[in-house]
């Protein structure tokens, strides 16, 4: 199934991005995160085929085929593994049940800007072949193979917020997610007159998915020390920071900050999504910037340019919150900003980032929207 053949599809599946709003790097510590669904989107076209032959192609990055029948193996191409590990998954969970589809994608969504592109489409793929195959699988096995392709396939151990968020995200509110326990719970996203601005650096610096695998090592480290005292945790968000704080000398001074960091975040989600409901926007705002501050100092995952887009926001009155959010190591910048400026913002952030780094920055005005669905097709 080329482009041209998209009206001969048998379903068609809208996936979105995400935004996290606070709660970063906590997701494979067993915290709370605030991620909620937005309306930029992977749309794919899905197909059955008479055999086991499928051919997925995006309109991006070119297409690829493979026999359902066969043992799936790791490619070479980077994007091929987010579909095959999602595909290799399904096929343990629901043996026999695949044949062959084609499949045609087509995203809104930047690549490396920290929206999570790549849960978009493991959980696009996951929702199309679900139901293309009428396989009975629910929200949460979804969610779970979409997760575990991207840490057999594509190697980045990552937690769940991600395709939790893409699969589960409602219009107008954020999900307040305990990782640990995968309870949730949706709060409404009333910004009041504040928008939603991501600012994209358009950098991506080849530390992120090393440097990813190394802080949770890190974590790791410190909980194991922790536990040995304090053996009722399971996980290092649920540690006080008052208890952390004993272990300075116990601990690696880069551990140390890391643990600090992880039991800071985890509080600072939970005070803001409280002030978010009382409608203390400010007060959320405000509590970004303390988040940012922590990842560049403490946990160490930011870089120059998002460091410069942060600051560069704090000497505006009309811009209540601002970091980086996402991996690190490059990606956007997550900004409250008031209605009315949002224009002006964007100039005056791409002509002051131009010249600092001579590199084009991308803005995109992001509202919260559903979670991946499948729509009739539009044949």
């Amino acid at each position: 199934m080329n482009s041209m053949d998209k009206l001969k599809s048998d379903i068609i599946v809208k996936s979105p991005g995400r935004i996290n709003l606070i709660g970063e790097h906590i997701d494979y510590n067993g915290g709370h995160v605030l991620p909620a669904a937005i309306d930029r989107k992977v749309t794919m076209w899905f197909r059955k085929k008479e055999n086991s032959l499928c051919r997925v192609n995006s309109e991006d990055e070119g297409a690829f085929t493979f026999d359902i029948k066969k043992p799936l193996q790791i490619s070479d191409t980077h994007w091929e593994n987010y579909v095959l590990g999602v595909v290799d998954g399904i096929v343990k969970a629901r043996p026999q049940k695949l044949g062959g589809f084609d499949c045609v994608i087509s995203s809104e969504l930047p690549i490396g800007a920290g929206i999570s592109s790549s849960a978009a489409l493991e959980c696009g793929v996951a929702k199309g072949l679900n139901d293309l195959f009428d396989l009975g699988l629910s929200n949460l096995e979804l969610i779970e193979i979409s997760r575990m392709a991207e840490h057999n396939f594509v190697g980045t151990k990552c937690g769940v917020m991600d395709q939790f968020a893409v699969t589960m995200g409602k219009r107008k509110k954020l999900l307040l997610l305990n990782c640990e326990t995968l309870d949730y719970k949706l709060i409404d996203a009333d910004f009041g007159s504040y928008k939603i601005l991501l600012l994209n650096t358009n950098v991506s610096h080849n530390l992120a998915t090393s440097e990813y695998n190394t802080r949770r090592k890190e974590c790791e480290q410190a909980l194991a020390v922790i536990q040995k005292d304090h053996p009722q945790y399971d996980f290092l968000a649920d540690v006080p920071e008052a208890t952390i704080e004993t272990y300075k000398e116990k601990l690696s001074g880069k551990v140390y900050q890391r643990a600090l960091f992880v039991s800071r975040e985890n509080a600072r989600t939970l005070k803001a999504a409280e002030l978010i409901q009382n409608g203390d926007i400010k007060g959320f705002g405000s509590l970004m910037y303390q988040t940012h501050e922590g990842l560049s100092k403490n946990y160490e995952v930011s870089c120059p340019e998002l460091d410069f887009l942060v600051d560069l926001s704090k000497d505006l009155p009309q811009v209540v919150g601002s970091r980086m959010m996402g991996g690190g190591f490059g990606g956007c910048t997550i900004n409250l900003v008031e209605e009315g400026f949002v224009n002006e913002f964007m100039d005056l952030a791409s002509k002051a980032y131009k010249q600092k780094f001579d590199i084009n920055l991308t803005s995109i005005l992001v509202a919260t929207s559903n979670g991946v669905e499948t729509i009739n097709s539009e044949s």
